[in-house]
């Protein structure tokens, strides 16, 4: 992955210019993304002699340990205060983390990682591979309830018949054969399984700390949250602040540049800007659309957009009428204009969706999936009213019925005014008039996760560089299914993809359930993100890759 300079980016600027006349809808602001500010920054990104980075994260984490998180929200701080197996490097390669190297056998079904000497824990313990072990089999613990559970027990042999009750955790294939070595046992061969040991449900944890205190990852301002990367958390004032200090003990600690980081929890992108913009902040992720939009015109060099594998879509709740209903779903999926959303609402240069799986991820011929797949998504308003008066009245409803409607969002200017263009959509197209609501994002997510919605904005970034890690969460059975979306034929294609070691039946297998998925539309896909981000001159080494925010483990304040 490769981050691109705005002033690079001719293209995108030709467009953006075209459609600022137009309108917007994403993270609003009416500031304009400049350089000033960059004087006070001087004297507030340092403390004393010490380097200290400044920015916002944006949300209240709902947890901070690495089998119970769920979010960007929170995988930002876990990526730079936990380290994996593996990991991805600045040219979005999958390269070694805390494993020194790593043997597959022929029939690809067992990997046997050999850790690094020296690794310890933030608290001068050492790491051994016995805290992965611990670690993995925990997250399959059914009274553990981890929402990514599914992450190792589709893939790790006995993982599902010990969430599901029906089998013991000891019997998990995760072995530590000794303090350096861990065994694994994979029920299929899975192309991209060195990629899932990168993703955050699959750090370790300190495996004795975790034992004597099941809350240990709750309240670093009691109690130490012993982590194993490059930062550990000092400091978390819930709705406020989070701060990282260098973990001295880190095996590259002297390549860490930064004594430590702080992350406001400002929802607000308005806010956020604006101490960014009086120099607060050295960087600043996801700035309101219209400081995008400017920054873009104007080619300030603040301003970096980064790829991402991701989709922003809106879920359905399909166990509740009319939206157990497909052809009700495909009206309302149809009398979208998403070229408009995109041109003159989030004014970012997201791509217009074309399925759920986004560009960037190949098949087995090395072509990109998604354009391989082609439009997959319908927009057609006459076909859209027709459809829905056709749903409805199998539902015996009317029109009247969808007046108590409600699409949740959680609080951002780029949602609010997403949110807005598809309702004034929905009422100029179908006559139907939903109600907003907004609430915070962890609110959201538990909501969603409930059952309590009607519509809900959902986003989805990929864990791994596989079509797979897009389509997955949906399978009837998966934990992020919060549409309750179900289709036995999509989950047989899905599970064949799971477990084919054969490439094209693999590729094709997934791109049949993405057909699927798109006719049965338990969502509504809208744009492929992509990640805006502005960044004070004197902030270095930040780099990001496709599948996560930006690291800034070796990051420096140039002054």
């Amino acid at each position: 992955m490769k981050n691109k300079k705005v002033k690079l980016l001719s293209l995108m600027l030709a467009l953006v210019l075209v459609l600022t006349a137009c309108g917007g809808n994403a993270p609003a602001n009416n500031g304009a993304a400049n350089n000033g500010g960059n004087e006070a920054a001087e004297t507030t990104s340092d403390s004393g002699d010490k380097k200290i980075l400044r920015t916002n994260n944006s949300s209240e984490p709902g947890s901070l340990d690495p089998a119970l998180a769920t979010g960007t929200h929170e995988s930002w701080i876990l990526e730079h205060t936990f380290q994996g197996l593996m990991q991805y490097n600045d040219a979005g390669e999958i390269v070694e983390g805390a494993a020194e190297s790593y043997e597959i056998s022929e029939d690809g079904l067992t990997y046997t990682f050999t850790l690094k000497d020296g690794l310890t824990w933030s608290n001068g313990d050492p790491v051994v591979a016995g805290d992965f072990e611990y670690a993995w089999k925990r997250v399959c613990d059914p009274d553990l309830a981890a929402d990514y559970s599914y992450q190792i027990a589709d893939y790790v042999v006995g993982g599902q018949e010990a969430l599901d009750g029906e089998g013991s955790l000891d019997d998990i294939g995760v072995k530590a054969l000794d303090d350096k070595t861990l065994e694994v046992q994979l029920k299929s061969a899975t192309p991209y399984f060195l990629g899932l040991t990168a993703f955050y449900t699959l750090y370790p944890v300190p495996s004795e700390i975790v034992k004597e205190n099941p809350d240990w990852a709750k309240d670093p301002n009691t109690t130490e949250l012993v982590s194993n990367g490059a930062f550990k958390v000092t400091k978390w004032d819930h709705n406020d602040k989070i701060v990282l200090e260098k973990n001295e003990n880190y095996l590259y600690a002297d390549e860490v540049k930064l004594d430590g980081i702080e992350l406001d929890i400002i929802e607000d992108q308005n806010t956020a800007y604006s101490k960014y913009q009086a120099g607060e902040y050295d960087l600043l992720v996801s700035p309101p659309t219209a400081v995008i939009a400017e920054g873009l015109a104007q080619e300030n060099e603040e301003l970096i957009i980064g790829d991402d594998i991701g989709t922003y879509y809106f879920e359905f709740n399909t166990e509740k009428q009319p939206f157990n209903n497909a052809k009700v779903r495909q009206a309302f999926s149809m009398a979208l204009n998403r070229k408009v959303i995109v041109e003159n609402v989030t004014q970012g240069g997201q791509p217009v969706a074309t399925g759920m799986v986004p560009y960037g991820l190949l098949d087995d011929t090395g072509a990109d999936f998604a354009e391989s797949q082609g439009e997959l998504i319908k927009e057609d308003l006459e076909g859209a009213k027709a459809l829905l008066e056709e749903g409805l009245a199998e539902e015996n409803m009317t029109i009247d019925d969808l007046q108590k409607v409600v699409l949740s969002y959680n609080t951002d200017e780029n949602h609010r005014k997403i949110a807005e263009a598809v309702q004034e959509m929905w009422k100029q197209g179908l006559g139907v008039e939903i109600g907003l609501e907004n609430m915070e994002f962890q609110v959201l997510l538990d909501n969603r996760s409930e059952g309590n919605f009607n519509i809900a904005r959902a986003g989805w970034m990929g864990d791994y560089a596989d079509p797979n890690t897009m389509l997955d969460i949906f399978m009837s059975k998966n934990p992020h299914n919060d549409s309750r979306y179900a289709n036995e034929e999509f989950d047989a294609l899905m599970a064949k993809a799971k477990s084919s070691s054969d490439p094209k039946e693999r590729m094709d297998a997934m791109k049949e359930a993405e057909k699927i998925l798109m006719e049965d539309l338990p969502i509504i896909p809208v744009y492929f993100y992509n990640q805006a981000r502005l960044e004070k001159p004197y902030l270095t080494g930040v780099y990001k890759n496709i599948l996560s925010y930006p690291t800034m483990i070796y990051a420096d304040l140039e002054k």
